[in-house]
């Protein structure tokens, strides 16, 4: 799609000022309307369900068949469609899929309660197994990218790659009892998905108004009094405890990158010397100025990154 151009012209009897406001706001308006272009052009997945561990998990499927197989995993409290903007430039060379984990998503619910990091990597060992996956690309953002790094490190026949976004071995308690404050205070929902894409737009200014409204529209579900709420079990909190996952990383043996957002805080700089020293060919790259979902608040810039790490690791 070949951008707009607009230029500015010495006002003919309009107000200047009132000319200026026009011209941005139809600037503003066509870089919505390209986001939103190039989003909707992107090839769709299948939805697809398996049964691992007694549990209904959903998948999308990009394809492509016969090619190595690329699984991403989401973080805390969010979908599988979260890939909808990554997965597809990465599948002219691999079989590209995303799972919902449990509790969240089109997935099922855990009847215990069991949202652990270990019990989210059964279901990947399980996903893997019934799939008959090897030689396997990974990517995990948040907890997802916890639950890559343990799985890495019990299967390091099964890993090729390792892609980890903005997350390491710990999960210290401010964290924790964080989410479980998120939870409670988003427990009543919203009166509409454009009530909560506002709300997601104050605390994700970098992040593209097509990729929250996705998020809004495949994340929730409506209540029977109307209300838009989450597609998440609140019990995710109490799995979602103080974590040190030290003793798998170790046992990582495949090249690895982390991708660090530079604003923010969830990888401090000892953690990040601590994983040089236990991975001596680990990458770490740290993006200035972003947050907790680079791969969001700049895909443009994070792409590239995950393209030269896959081809100079096949070196």
């Amino acid at each position: 799609m070949t951008p707009f151009a607009l230029t500015l012209t010495p006002a003919c009897g309009l107000n200047t000022l009132l000319e200026m406001k026009l011209v941005c706001c139809a600037a503003a308006l066509l870089v919505i309307c390209n986001a939103s272009f190039v989003f909707a052009q992107a090839p769709a997945a299948q939805d697809k369900f398996v049964v691992l561990n007694g549990l209904r998990i959903h998948y999308l499927d990009w394809g492509t068949d016969g090619k190595p197989p690329f699984l991403m995993l989401h973080g805390i409290s969010r979908i599988a469609h979260q890939f909808d903007h990554l997965a597809p430039h990465f599948r002219g060379e691999y079989h590209v899929m995303a799972i919902d984990m449990r509790g969240h998503g089109d997935s099922d619910w855990s009847p215990e309660g069991a949202y652990l990091v270990e019990d989210y990597v059964k279901d990947l060992e399980a996903f893997v197994e019934q799939l008959h996956l090897r030689n396997l690309v990974l990517l995990g953002n948040s907890t997802g990218g916890r639950v890559v790094q343990v799985y890495a490190g019990l299967h390091p026949d099964r890993v090729a790659r390792l892609i980890v976004e903005d997350v390491g071995p710990e999960r210290p308690n401010e964290i924790a009892s964080a989410f479980t404050r998120q939870v409670q205070q988003e427990a009543n929902g919203w009166a509409s998905e454009d009530q909560l894409l506002v709300s997601l737009q104050k605390s994700n200014p970098r992040v593209p108004e097509a990729i929250l409204r996705s998020y809004a529209h495949f994340g929730t579900k409506q209540r029977d009094d109307g209300r838009i709420v989450w597609k998440r079990d609140p019990n995710l909190a109490k799995g979602f405890v103080a974590t040190e996952l030290w003793r798998f990383v170790s046992q990582i043996q495949c090249p690895t990158i982390y991708i660090l957002g530079g604003a923010s805080r969830i990888v401090p700089p000892d953690t990040r010397e601590q994983l040089k020293k236990t991975l001596p060919d680990v990458r770490i790259i740290v993006m200035p100025g972003l947050g907790h979902y680079p791969d969001q608040e700049a895909t443009a810039d994070f792409l590239p990154i995950v393209d030269t790490f896959l081809k100079e690791s096949l070196q």
